[in-house]
């Protein structure tokens, strides 16, 4: 494999990349993390849950503990409407894995607001037939979360531990949870970029791990074929079909695939598996790799040692941009910019700043100045948010607004003329934000945007120094 064009590949990909992983022959030949994320932190991969969740039920029906032909009511019923529809009633596990449960969209936005998802889910109307419509349906997949439960009785991480992840070496891998106790299934599971790779490399073997066959036979071909054409979306360069819980790629590839960026993307003709972490704005494809990396795969290639020490050093590269304090452009302003930088710390240290109403929930914010890191307080609607920032370097700590919803953080800052630069990034997860502090007199304009999220990015928030 060309290290020219692993090289080419990440400095095409369109975003943050957090970590990838390229594995050619069951081999790693190329591997990265940027700072502030290491390869043995587990990391939130959204829908690829859905492949794990999908393999669970393949273990479970290979055990005789169910069907995929068996009525969804059957495992479900004392969840259902008292007098389900027709369709509902006509709902299977199948349609399950392939989304085709009849449901005209998605349903879990409305449902997973109320206590009891599978009640909620059930109580959409199924406008469908069941097999006819294709889908996407995260709601879907916590139904199949459920049954496996109910079928094991264990959380479905649980009863993949002995079955898939220990003999993987698989270790450290999370799932949220419902109400209920019941893994989320459909999203919500956290776990390392060596173990994407690792969970494709199975697949891409037919199940089959160090000569130990994993997977029930023949589970690995069923799941990633082509069960179903995804409608509107069939046009798409990234995807031809739906299998279980696997999306088909257009390359003869498959890939369980995460919103921002979460890769695991399986490519047989080329005996490859390609794992991304990130925060990337694209939807669905890689472009990056099918424009660099696959063109130049190869079976034979001479040593390019200055391509590989190339690569190296860009791997090596790898990280989240720091805020960096303003720097004068020679030695006559430098002064100058310095005291200005000093002058907007003195005016807002410690000082609070009331936030006009937003969308975000930000009441006040405080900066405090410290020797060799700063302190931030916001104050929002339900909760008060400390964070220690490093002075352009990241500083570790956990933003504690109750569990479930404590999290670990990483944050730098710098101050600047006029103002002051902050980066902040959830370890472990796609999500963060950079925002620009800017004081003119007493006013403060807080402007920037969250890096990856559903909605809305920007923010865009104006406030007063209290005298």
């Amino acid at each position: 494999m060309s290290s020219a064009a692993v090289a080419a590949m990440l400095d095409a990909i369109d975003g943050e990349l957090h970590s990838f992983m390229v594995v050619r022959h069951g081999h790693v030949i190329a591997e990265g993390w940027a700072a502030p994320y290491s390869s043995d932190r587990p990391h939130l991969v959204y829908s690829v849950s859905k492949s794990v969740t999908a393999t669970a039920v393949g273990f479970a029906r290979a055990e005789g503990l169910l069907d995929l032909d068996d009525l969804v009511l059957d495992h479900l019923r004392d969840e259902a409407p008292v007098d389900p529809s027709a369709n509902l009633r006509r709902m299977r596990l199948r349609h399950l894995l392939t989304m085709t449960t009849g449901h005209p969209e998605g349903a879990s936005e409305r449902a997973y607001r109320q206590p009891d998802w599978a009640r909620a889910i059930l109580a959409e109307p199924v406008e469908h037939e069941p097999g006819t419509h294709f889908a996407y349906n995260t709601a879907a997949t916590y139904l199949l979360s459920s049954v496996v439960q109910r079928v094991s009785g264990l959380r479905v991480l649980d009863y993949l531990r002995p079955r898939l992840l220990e003999p993987l070496g698989i270790e450290g891998a999370t799932s949220e949870q419902s109400v209920q106790g019941i893994d989320d299934g459909g999203s919500g599971m956290s776990m390392t970029t060596e173990d994407l790779a690792i969970f494709g490399q199975l697949y891409l073997q037919d199940g089959v791990w160090a000569g130990r066959q994993v997977l029930p036979v023949g589970w690995a071909a069923e799941a990633t074929a082509r069960h179903v054409p995804i409608g509107v979306r069939e046009e798409s360069a990234w995807s031809t079909g739906y299998g279980y819980q696997f999306w088909r790629g257009s390359h003869g590839d498959y890939r369980a695939y995460g919103a921002f960026g979460q890769y695991c993307i399986v490519v047989p003709d080329l005996d490859l598996v390609v794992a991304t972490t990130g925060a990337m704005v694209v939807n669905g494809e890689l472009p990056a790799l099918w424009e660099h990396l696959a063109p130049a795969v190869g079976e034979s290639l001479p040593p390019d040692d200055a391509a590989h020490g190339a690569l190296l050093a860009r791997i090596a590269r790898l990280a989240v941009p720091l805020p960096k304090p303003v720097r004068a452009p020679d030695a006559s302003s430098r002064v100058e910019a310095s005291s200005g930088a000093e002058a907007t710390c003195a005016t807002i240290d410690g000082r609070r700043v009331e936030v006009e109403p937003n969308r975000w929930g930000v009441r006040v914010v405080v900066l405090t100045a410290g020797a060799d890191a700063d302190d931030l307080v916001v104050e929002l609607d339900d909760a008060t948010v400390h964070i220690a920032v490093g002075r352009s370097t990241w500083r570790a700590g956990v933003v504690r607004v109750g569990k479930p919803f404590d999290r670990e953080v990483v944050a730098a800052g710098a101050w600047t003329v006029g103002g002051y630069d902050l980066t902040v990034r959830v370890l472990g997860e796609p999500h963060g934000f950079t925002v620009r502090v800017r004081v003119e007199g007493a006013s403060v304009t807080i402007d920037g945007d969250v890096n990856v999220r559903f909605g809305d990015r920007e923010i865009a928030l104006v406030g007063r120094l209290e005298p």
